[in-house]
């Protein structure tokens, strides 16, 4: 039986009421942004049939840095597209050319967010981290890394590490894309918490991740689920799965104001590996309350 935080108890009962149906075998049948078919069903009740292991989950955990360095290795500054898509996304990266604001990114990568975002001109200071020394590297190694302008670093943002480099109540954004998933739901909340704490207050946390029974959930057989809607890819790396409701709560928990959280519905289209899928995402914008509503 796997260990499963009380954190992630607590989303996977707000998912269990708000998503299951009520048939004989108790299979969620879906939400607002996705249904789930006959197929799909047995799917997920397949991935039951086999779970990994407590030590290998321990061991996950323990070699995560390794794994995503290995990951980085790999495939270098090839594997993920510029993120063009995040000043339409999130209006609040545009900002005033008169004003340099302060952004934080938690899980940099390689810069596919940061570069494109500094090739339109947007007028901030980048606080860039990752939890692998690699892809930092790869970042610095770029030709349109600047120290006056950034600063790329390593660092585990569930633990204390981002305190010796960036002060309390000191960023105006924090970018969370694709990263939160990758964390275990061990550490969803020191995570969150860690960002509320170096947001200014009034400060905004900019979030996109994998939503509940995306493609990419469905698609994981026996053997790589390591507890509800948390899985480990072939590559050792994992993803979790969230709900509406469960990020919300996560958030809420930490002390954000809820501004925007709901599943955002995209089609992923390759013709060369005939492909054409609905993926299922979840995007939200959650404030630090100002000071005089703290």
């Amino acid at each position: 039986m796997p260990y499963v935080s009380y954190n992630q108890m607590l989303c996977n009962l707000t998912v269990r009421s708000l998503e299951m149906s009520h048939t004989d075998d108790a299979t969620p049948t879906g939400h607002a942004a996705r249904t789930l078919s006959e197929e799909d069903r047995q799917k997920l009740k397949k991935q039951d049939s086999r779970l990994v292991s407590s030590f290998q989950a321990l061991q996950l955990e323990k070699n995560a840095k390794k794994h995503w360095d290995l990951f980085y290795k790999r495939n270098e500054t090839r594997f993920f597209k510029d993120r063009h898509w995040t000043t339409r996304e999130f209006f609040e990266l545009v900002g005033s050319a008169d004003e340099t604001r302060t952004l934080l990114e938690v899980g940099c990568g390689v810069g596919n967010l940061i570069y494109p975002l500094i090739e339109e001109g947007m007028n901030f200071f980048v606080y860039a981290c990752d939890l692998s020394p690699r892809a930092v590297d790869f970042v610095k190694s770029n030709e349109k890394y600047d120290e006056t302008k950034m600063k790329a670093f390593q660092c585990d943002i569930t633990s204390e590490d981002i305190f010796t480099v960036i002060p309390d109540n000191s960023v105006d954004i924090v970018t969370l894309i694709f990263v939160l998933s990758a964390i275990h739901p061990d550490n969803f909340v020191v995570t969150l918490s860690n960002i509320f704490k170096i947001l200014k207050s009034g400060g905004l946390l900019l979030l996109r991740d994998y939503g509940l029974f995306d493609m990419a959930q469905l698609r994981f057989k026996p053997g790589n689920k390591i507890s509800d809607n948390f899985y480990m890819r072939q590559d050792g790396t994992r993803s979790y799965f969230f709900s509406e409701e469960c990020l919300k709560d996560l958030l809420v928990q930490c002390g954000f104001e809820v501004i925007e959280n709901s599943y955002v519905q995209r089609k992923t289209i390759n013709l060369k590996e005939d492909i054409d899928a609905d993926r299922v995402f979840i995007q939200g914008k959650y404030r630090k309350p100002p000071v005089e509503q703290a």
